[in-house]
């Protein structure tokens, strides 16, 4: 009977993970922040265009690896790398990294200029969402 308890534990939790590992992404701004599209969205994450302040999540954050996964189809070194290319030529700053969604909405609602993200079940009326990844 125990090891069937622990089966079931196991299979509880393991089904938790799965549900959160695939998480909605809500791409955010401030209320009145212009929009941007999903190729514009790429663009700026990529390093290609600084038309927008970025906000990131902190690296090791699974959020963060989700994001990038789902907008650019890339793995965190390759951002990284991607990243250490553009600032170290000096065509641009890397994304402000802030430690949570909470620090990532207050950015973006006190700078119209501001695009981060979220899971979206933190989306409050803070907040514009410019689009969902899922």
């Amino acid at each position: 009977m125990n090891s069937k308890l622990t089966n079931l534990c196991a299979a509880f939790i393991l089904s938790g993970l799965s549900i959160s590992a695939f998480a909605d992404i809500a791409v955010i701004c401030g209320p009145s922040a212009d929009p941007v599209n999903k190729d514009q969205l790429t663009n700026l994450y990529l390093g290609r265009s600084f038309e927008r302040k970025l906000v990131d999540l902190p690296e090791g954050a699974p959020l963060r690896d989700q994001f990038y996964k789902k907008l650019v189809d890339r793995e965190p070194t390759q951002v990284k790398a991607v990243w250490a290319r553009v600032v170290f030529t000096g065509k641009g700053q890397a994304p402000l990294m802030l430690p949570d969604a909470d620090a990532v909405k207050k950015a973006v609602t006190t700078d119209p200029k501001a695009v981060g993200y979220i899971d979206k079940s933190q989306v409050d009326g803070t907040v514009k969402v410019l689009m969902t990844l899922n």
